[in-house]
């Protein structure tokens, strides 16, 4: 329930605070003086599209504050879900600045807008004037049926398989597609598995053989350099380095015993030699083995070329990627295969999501049958009371074609205003001022469905007057009952008069510019509010009179 709102710097609106209680309350004023601007400041708030063009000329940004009394209404998961702290007491803060940059906050917690537009529909439903022309929509006259059938987890289950089914749909056309383009490549794919299974391929076998051609090209002058290196160290012929290390070694080991460093020099040298002779040893056992192998080397030469290739013809640079290569043509060739089992695998779980569909969507359609037979006698009730003593309502129901997301139903709602005329559609039918009856009838059954604590109607009486205009009134004066706040925007004295509360916008012309208010009247100031409205602008005695006996009526 909305308790209080601040507006501050929104279109003609320079500052504006207002309180509000439960209950039914009306807002009235001169065409032209507002009441859009307070209406669209509200669904700004609520999360609708906001608009730099908005803000007050001259003004850095605009803030709308709204406080809302929570408690009753079942909204602590979202709150928890979201991540937001809960309190009975919710404020939410809109700011809008001139560069367009928009921040919201639900509790002094910044929010995204999506956030802000779900936690607005929880708490205020607006129902404006172009709201008549949904009426003409079928998803949102099933959308009607679903409400008062209450049937949100039945649709929830049917909606979850249905998703399902959707997905499950898409994947078996991706999977005869790729079956059918494999098909067409099979022979193709087949001569490049075989190509690169002859191959043999290894990880790293490039860089091996690339090794291997260097050692194989320069064999003679790896095996010089391996026997000239073992000569430098051990050569009868120049004196060999072994001997030297092993004679020095010995001499320093004759002194150790009257000097102490000589031991350590000792043991370090005979660490050299130990190491020089190993390194001789091996660099004349690898001498032995390089040898020149023509055949070797032009075989080496040949497998080097056949990896270049199969490189260059399926652009990648290395053995791993066209083993990898290899791999996925081996599981499409798999696939090709067995790709008729897979599919008809596929088609038995589509069918199995389809016989778990027709069976929810078969509650959903007794459901709505039973909602479509209430909703016929309830708005007909209601309607008659409007003024429609020969109303004809009705409820179409028929089956689709195939599934669709809400079900198998197509709804249709049929009006007839007399006794003579067939029911046709309602919205090819109904003048504005039945629709508007239509829509206040429905709007009245939902929100005795709903858990909605704030509902706002925007001239919903327009196209009606006199007795009618009281009626409607009266039942927008019911629905606030039950904890629930209903405000509406009326140009009508007889609802007006109907009000708990009673606000009232205005302009009036300031040294800034023209400027709208927004005021809760007091009883005096309502007597005038209504006489204006009923007398026009010569207010008289007869309308003040008429206004206080409208009033006193009303309660």
């Amino acid at each position: 329930m909305l308790k209080h709102i601040s507006i501050r710097n929104y279109a003609l609106i320079e500052s504006v605070e207002v309180d509000f209680t439960s209950g039914f309350s009306v807002i009235t004023g001169e065409t032209g003086h507002g009441k859009s601007v307070f209406l669209g400041a509200v669904s700004m708030l609520l999360g609708q599209r906001s608009d730099v063009k908005a803000i007050r000329e001259g003004a850095d940004k605009c803030i709308i504050e709204g406080c809302f009394d929570i408690s009753g209404f079942g909204l602590q998961p979202f709150f928890e879900e979201n991540e937001i702290d809960y309190d009975d007491e919710c404020i939410v803060r809109r700011e809008l600045t001139a560069s367009g940059r928009s921040r919201v906050f639900v509790n002094d917690t910044p929010v995204g807008v999506t956030q802000l537009k779900e936690i607005g529909a929880k708490l205020i439903d607006i129902h404006s004037q172009h709201q008549n022309l949904l009426i003409a929509d079928k998803n949102y006259q099933l959308s009607v049926l679903d409400t008062l059938a209450d049937d949100k987890l039945l649709l929830d289950r049917y909606s979850k398989e249905y998703n399902a089914y959707l997905s499950l749909v898409r994947e078996i056309e991706r999977m005869k597609e790729e079956l059918e383009k494999s098909r067409r490549d099979e022979e193709w794919l087949r001569f490049q598995m075989n190509e690169l299974e002859s191959a043999s391929l290894k990880d790293g076998e490039l860089e091996e053989l690339e090794q291997e051609v260097q050692e194989l090209s320069h064999s003679e002058e790896i095996q010089a350099a391996l026997y000239g290196a073992c000569n430098a160290i051990d050569s009868d012929e120049r004196g060999s380095l072994l001997t030297a290390l092993r004679d020095a070694s010995s001499a320093l080991s004759r002194i150790a015993s009257h000097y102490g460093a000589a031991e350590e020099l000792s043991e370090r040298l005979e660490s050299n030699y130990i190491e020089l002779k190993d390194c001789c040893s091996e660099m004349m056992q690898r001498a032995e083995r390089v040898q020149f192998a023509p055949d070797r080397l032009e075989f080496v030469e040949r497998r080097i070329a056949l990896i270049y290739d199969l490189q260059k013809k399926h652009r990648v640079a290395t053995v791993g990627e066209l083993i990898a290569l290899y791999n996925d043509i081996s599981a499409r060739l798999e696939r090709i295969s067995c790709g008729d089992d897979d599919i008809k695998d596929a088609e038995k779980q589509l069918s199995a999501l389809r016989a778990g569909m027709a069976d929810i969507a078969g509650e959903l359609t007794e459901k709505r049958r039973q909602s479509a037979e209430r909703l016929k006698n309830d708005i007909t009730a209601i309607l008659v009371n409007l003024g429609m003593p020969m109303i004809r309502f009705e409820v179409d129901m028929k089956k689709t074609s195939d599934f669709t997301s809400n079900g198998v139903d197509s709804v249709n709602f049929l009006f007839s205003a007399n006794s003579s005329s067939a029911p046709q559609p309602l919205c090819d039918v109904a003048s504005g001022g039945e629709m508007s009856r239509v829509m206040l009838a429905l709007k009245s059954l939902i929100a005795s469905q709903r858990n909605q604590p704030t509902l706002i109607f925007d001239e919903v009486d327009t196209g009606v007057s006199g007795v009618i205009a009281e009626r409607m009134g009266r039942l927008m004066q019911q629905m606030g009952g039950a904890n629930r706040q209903v405000l509406s925007i009326t140009h009508l004295p007889q609802v007006a008069a109907l009000g708990v509360n009673h606000y009232k916008v205005y302009k009036e012309e300031t040294e800034k510019g023209t400027i709208t208010n927004m005021i809760k009247l007091d009883q005096q100031e309502r007597v005038r509010e209504i006489a204006q409205m009923m007398s026009g602008e010569q207010l008289t005695d007869a309308a003040i009179e008429n206004a206080s006996l409208l009033l006193s009526q009303s309660k």
